[in-house]
Order: structure tokens, then sequence, then C-alpha cells
């Protein structure tokens, strides 16, 4: 395991004092001129929870947290990558690399850790147990920044392929959910020594011509669903991709400009439109917004999209290239960009789960640790390697 290093949280104070300073001075605007979210984040649901960032929270509580699961730092291509390691106590845990998205960080996969490296400690069987491997993507939370261009899924999937190479894991599997499903598609299409599997809770594949001709009225309403995402919410991503340096300024001099920035995407993606705050805690938000504030990766995460754009990305996950690997796949019904199982069938040839969860989000691990937590063990439970 040559160049990992351990890595510790330990926010000086004045960091966090200079952050309070700047959540008393804040200058806000005046409210919006309706009654829910159709004008951006609503004054009478920021205005508590930063006040709640400036009175009562308590960032210690997270570093204890991080610093307990296991943090590490390793150098891949220039980037220090930074990740969490949560080994299993079961000798034959597999090995799970597990990719966030924006605006998530490793923190998304707080509830399901547990359960995941320690299935007998929650009710489960110890022949489901992973070790987790969470990296913060680059230019995210602890993860240093790119200072040169070309970090597209390419370039980012080939970097955990050689975290996993270097932890020394043989056998590993993927899972992930928005840009983190783009990097562990990604991985999967170039099939990678030791990959046994793949579960997703979002897929980048887009439906054909056809399909879309062809579609049933299920998928007539995946169609709506997405449509309306794309031209109605997704004007973060479209300000990612065309000038992620001029949203930088805002990201990073003004907390409440960032806390808004992100809320706004929790709150659309969520199984509560329009009210972030029905699904998570305020804490549970302000822990994610930390991890943006603190190493100032609002500017740096954004330019993912810039880089995405301009590299030409496309899904690798079509019908005339599809993914080998045996996948899983959770729909959640609160996911505004859904896909049907019979385009997934076209476009990853080994389905060996898909299942339409009752409830939950875009955050499908934060939502509901629980359903996520048992369709990962049922996606990975006939691939394990024979021990």
């Amino acid at each position: 395991m040559s160049d990992i290093r351990p890595f510790l949280l330990d926010i000086p104070e004045s960091e966090l004092d200079d952050l309070r300073a700047r959540l008393a001075l804040t200058r806000w605007p005046v409210a919006e001129t309706v009654d829910d979210g159709s004008q951006g984040v609503r004054l009478e649901q920021l205005r508590p929870l930063v006040e709640h960032w400036r009175d009562h929270y308590d960032w210690r509580r997270v570093e204890r947290e991080l610093n307990g699961i296991g943090q590490f730092q390793t150098s891949i291509d220039g980037v220090d990558v930074h990740f969490l390691h949560a080994v299993s106590p079961e000798p034959d845990a597999l090995p799970l690399l597990m990719t966030h998205g924006w605006p998530g960080s490793v923190l998304e996969f707080r509830k399901v850790i547990g359960p995941l490296t320690d299935p007998v400690a929650f009710g489960g069987d110890a022949r489901d147990a992973f070790h987790v491997i969470a990296p913060s993507m680059p230019g995210f939370g602890f993860s240093s920044a790119p200072t040169s261009t070309g970090w597209s899924f390419d370039r980012i999937a080939e970097a955990w392929v050689t975290l996993m190479n270097r932890l020394g894991y043989e056998s590993w599997g993927i899972q992930g959910g928005d840009l983190g499903a783009g990097v562990s598609e990604t991985i999967a299409a170039t099939n990678p020594r030791g990959l046994v599997g793949m579960h997703l809770n979002f897929s980048t594949a887009q439906p054909t011509p056809a399909e879309i001709a062809e579609a049933d009225a299920t998928e007539g309403r995946i169609l709506a669903d997405g449509q309306d995402f794309w031209v109605n919410k997704s004007s973060y991503a479209q300000q990612h991709q065309s000038g992620p340096q001029t949203i930088g300024y805002s990201l990073a001099d003004s907390p409440v400009g960032l806390a808004a920035w992100l809320y706004s995407v929790f709150q659309n993606g969520c199984a509560t439109p329009d009210d972030a705050l029905a699904t998570f805690t305020k804490d549970e938000l302000l822990d994610d917004f930390m991890l943006y504030w603190l190493p100032g990766a609002g500017v740096t995460s954004a330019r993912t999209y810039w880089e995405l754009r301009n590299a030409g990305w496309a899904s690798p996950v079509t019908i005339e290239h599809p993914i080998t690997v045996p996948t899983g796949y959770t729909q959640f019904p609160g996911e505004p960009v859904r896909q049907s199982e019979r385009w997934l069938r076209r476009r990853f040839t080994d389905l060996v789960l898909f299942h339409e969860a009752p409830r939950g989000g875009h955050y499908a691990a934060l939502e509901q640790p629980d359903l996520f937590v048992d369709d990962v063990r049922a996606t990975f439970r006939s691939l394990r390697p024979e021990r």
C-alpha cells in the first residue's frame, strides 16, 4: 500500500470563527413573491438553517465521525485523493468502491457504512459484508483540486482503479449515483481486472429516438419528469458547464451563497421537492455544506461539469456498446431522471437486479439507507468470489 497515509481532520478554530462571523454579517435578499420553489430557495427555509449554522452547529462532531471511520490520502496522477476506508471485521468481506456526486460528498454514505461493513451488528448475515472505500472526487471535499484540465470521468475512473490496486484488492465491486454513477459506469465499460459487479441508483444512459417514440405510459412519465428537470431545475449544471469560475467567487466568499446553491439541488432531487428539510435534518445538510466550505471546494467541484462538456463526454452505456459487468439497479421514485427496466436491460446485458423502491429520491444512501443496503447486498450476493 505505497503512498497511503492517514488523514486526520482537525480544522483550526480560527476558520470556524471566520465562518460564524461571515454568517452573522449576511445581507439577506427580500423574500420571493411566490409560495413555492419556482423562484428558487425560499427565504423562510434558508434563514432558519443559517441561524442554526451560526448559533448551534457543531463541526467537531463531524470530525469525530469521519476520523472514527478511517480517513486516508494517496497521491494519484497529481491529485491527493482523500478517501474513507472502513474495514469489515469479516475476513471474507468484499471490497466495495462507492463514489458520490454533486452536491454530495462521502457523507452521503455515513448511514450505510456500518450495515455494509458489519452486517451482523445490524441483524444481517456475515456473508454480506463489505470493506467500504469511499473516495472524494478530485476537487471535492478534502481531495485536492487538479491544477490542469483533462479530468473527465475517464481520468477519474483510471484513478479509482489505481486506488483499488494500490490497496491490494484483487476482487472488488463498485457503487455509484449521480456523478458517481458516471464514474462507475466508465470503470465498468473498461471491465478492469478484479471487478466483479456494480450497483447503481442512477444511470447516465440516454433513451434513443426510437425508444422515445415507442415509450409506453410509464416510460412517458419518466421522459416527462426528466424533461422537466433538465429544463426547469438544472440551471446549476448549465452554470457549472459554462462558467464555473464565475459562480465560484460567490461560493468561495459567501457561506450563505454556497448553502443556497447546494440546498437548491438537494431540494430538487430529494423525495420532498421544494423542501429538503422535510427529508434531511439541518445537521445532515450543513455537514455536507461544510465539506464544500472548509476546503473551498465550491468552484473546484463545479469544474467537473466544465470538464465533462469540454471533453465531449457521452455516456459509456449505449445499446451499441452495452455494459457486460453484472449490474444491480435500484430505481427510487423521487429520482427526477429515471430509467425504465426495458431500457436498462438493453444497456446492461447482465442486469442481476432491478428494483423499484417504494420511497426515496436522488440521494438514496442518505434518504433510505435500509433499502439501499438491502439492494447492494442482493446485487453482490451471487457475485462474490468463492472462498
